[in-house]
Order: C-alpha cells, then sequence, then structure tokens
C-alpha cells in the first residue's frame, strides 16, 4: 500500500452481476468464450461490490477495458470479468498546459485525436491506438518512440483490501515497455479506475499536421481486419515483424486465423476464427523465432484462459 492519504474512503454499492455472458464481441479479435460472471462498475462503489462478490464466490477476476490486447480463451474466464464504465472527463486548463483526467472506460485514441485537434500536445503518438485508458495505463500503450509513462501526471487507484481510492503519482505504477506493476501485479493489488494526462499548449495547425502523419503512417502498415495490432512486443534491437517476415511466416493459417500478409507481427480473423486458432498461430512464431534464430518472441498480447 502506497504511502498517501485517502483520496476517496469508498462503501460498496450494488451492482449487478450477469452470468455467462458472451465475451467474443467485447474484443478486438472477436473470438473467445464467455465469463462465468460479468460486471460493468459505474463508479468505485459498485466497483467495491464486484470485489466482494468475488470474495465471497471465490473466483479470480479479470479487468476487461477495450479487450484490445487480449485473447481468450475459447473456454471463456472461470470468474468475475469487470468492465469498468466511467469515461468521464475533466480538464484543468492554463494558458500553456492542460490536465486531462479521464475515467478507465475512455476510448484513448478518440480521447487522444480529440484534445489533439484543439491544439494540446503530447498524446498525438496515441492516434489509431484501440483500447481505454486504464488499458493505456495497466499495458503502458505506446507508439512511435512514446508511451503512456511519458505523458500520465497521475493515477487514481481502487485498492480493494482497504476499499479506499488513492490518487498517486507515476511512480507508483512501475512503468516499463508495455508493462506496469498493475499489468505485473494483478487486479487484486489495484485497479486503475481513472488518470490524469499532462498536455502542453502547441500551434493546433502543427498538432494537426504531427497526428494526420501519424494516422496515415499508421494506416498504411496496418492491415485491415479484425486483429489486435502487435502481437509480440519487438525484441531489443529489432521489430517482431520483421523477425516474422525473415521466417517466411507471413501469410500462414490455421484454420480462419492468419498471420498477416501486410505486418508480420499482426494476426487477423479472417472470419470465424477460434481462439485455439490464434494460439496456434501464436505458438508456430515463437516455436520457429527459437528454433531457427535463438530469438525468444514475448507477447504483448495477454493470454487468458487454457495455455
Amino acid at each position: 500500500m502506497p504511502e498517501s492519504d485517502p483520496f476517496e474512503t469508498v462503501s460498496p454499492t450494488e451492482c449487478p452481476i450477469e452470468r455467462d455472458r458472451v465475451l467474443a464481441p467485447l474484443t478486438t479479435w472477436k473470438v473467445g468464450g464467455p465469463a462465468l460472471y460479468f460486471a460493468e462498475p459505474a463508479n468505485p462503489s459498485e466497483l467495491a461490490f464486484c470485489y466482494q462478490f468475488a470474495a465471497e464466490t471465490s473466483v479470480a477476476i479479470l479487468p476487461l477495458g477495450g479487450a484490445s490486447n487480449m485473447l481468450i480463451s475459447d473456454q471463456g474466464f472461470p470468474g468475475l470479468v469487470i468492465r469498468y464504465a466511467d469515461k468521464s472527463e475533466q480538464e484543468d486548463e492554463s494558458e500553456a498546459s492542460l490536465l486531462l483526467r479521464a475515467g478507465g472506460r475512455t476510448l484513448f485514441a478518440r480521447m487522444a485525436r480529440k484534445i489533439s485537434l484543439r491544439g494540446w500536445s503530447g498524446l498525438e503518438w496515441a492516434e489509431g491506438i484501440p483500447g481505454t485508458v486504464g488499458g493505456a495505463v495497466a499495458g503502458n500503450a505506446g507508439a512511435y518512440g512514446s508511451d503512456t509513462a511519458s505523458v500520465v501526471s497521475d493515477v487514481d487507484v481502487f485498492f480493494p483490501k482497504e476499499s479506499v481510492v488513492r490518487r498517486l503519482a507515476p511512480d507508483y505504477c512501475g512503468f516499463r515497455y508495455r508493462s506496469s506493476r498493475f499489468k505485473a501485479e494483478g487486479p487484486l493489488h489495484g485497479f486503475v479506475v481513472r488518470a490524469g494526462f499532462q498536455l502542453k499548449r502547441e500551434n493546433p495547425e502543427e498538432v494537426r499536421k504531427r497526428i494526420d502523419a501519424i494516422r496515415d503512417r499508421r494506416k498504411a502498415a496496418s492491415p485491415s481486419g479484425l486483429s489486435c495490432g502487435s502481437v509480440f512486443k519487438n525484441p531489443e534491437g529489432d521489430y517482431a515483424g520483421r523477425i516474422i517476415e525473415r521466417l517466411g511466416l507471413k501469410g500462414r493459417t490455421v484454420g480462419s486465423a492468419q498471420i498477416s500478409e501486410v505486418h508480420g507481427n499482426y494476426i487477423v480473423n479472417l472470419g470465424g476464427a477460434r481462439s485455439a486458432d490464434v494460439l496456434a498461430l501464436i505458438r508456430l512464431m515463437q516455436g520457429e523465432a527459437k528454433e531457427r534464430l535463438g530469438i525468444d518472441l514475448e507477447p504483448e498480447v495477454r493470454i487468458v484462459g487454457d495455455r
């Protein structure tokens, strides 16, 4: 527990809990089985109720944002999936800077583009990145030489054991390449409910040029179709997509899943793919990279359920 005063003390308030909610439509790959339990708490009080429910029923918790970096097993998740619902945004503006605070469910790319087009700089790199604010913080989402850690000013975290929300500095988050302590330690050690972003004023036209250039660059490099974006983290000094192309694996299919012919670090659902098809391609890519090149490809996507 960090040494800071509680920003908010939370008393549980009842939140609807569903049974056997199908998760595939909520993921960018459109694959995966059902959640045993599913909830969409709107605030920390309802979130506290969800944690209480999970403890009483002895099930694990899986936070779900935009599910843009997650592969859920065909068998689903045998616990409680929590899809935090807060999309609110608050702004504290001065002449030269803006502190933007956004709820965990806020769509990250949409927020980034909207604020950038108003002349606030710092989030241009997030143009086109799928997922939510909570997921971006937990996974330290990044692109084009920048990342979430570089622009986060503070994070509001719900701690279930004490049932409090604390506003914490970025140092607490333990940010590293495509990860943070929230991803590494799991939801029992803290749940991101809101994040603050510190932005600076620039000429709106210059910011627009940068964000449009990033949009065009991403569009040219990204295949169309259902995917999670990059499957693997880039090994030090190289790119996962280039490694997979070097192995001659682009275009390889299992079932209705395909290693993209456009970008080797993407797997695309061609229509009707199963989670098992995607996982088989992931294991194929890892196996070939290790056997033929001695390279360990570490998934950027989180694999949930049966291995």
